[in-house]
């Protein structure tokens, strides 16, 4: 029986929507094992002087836990 966990993170990048998915993906995986999926649960951008200066998401990350053995 496997258990899955779903956890919310925020990314951050200078160049795009999906560079920010990537490295949101990328360094949650660096301490979490069995990613699963990802969604986006909400997504913005930075505004300075009427400039668009970064890209935001918000993510929803599932992995699964460790099997559990059901007796």
């Amino acid at each position: 029986m496997s258990v899955a966990k779903v956890i919310e993170i925020t990314a951050d990048s200078t160049t795009g929507f999906e560079d920010a998915i990537r490295e949101g993906v990328r360094k949650a995986a660096e301490s979490l094992d069995d990613i699963r999926a990802a969604w986006v649960a909400n997504q913005e951008v930075m505004v300075e002087a009427g400039e668009v200066t970064g890209y935001r998401v918000h993510l929803r990350v599932t992995f699964v836990l460790n099997d559990l053995i059901v007796e």
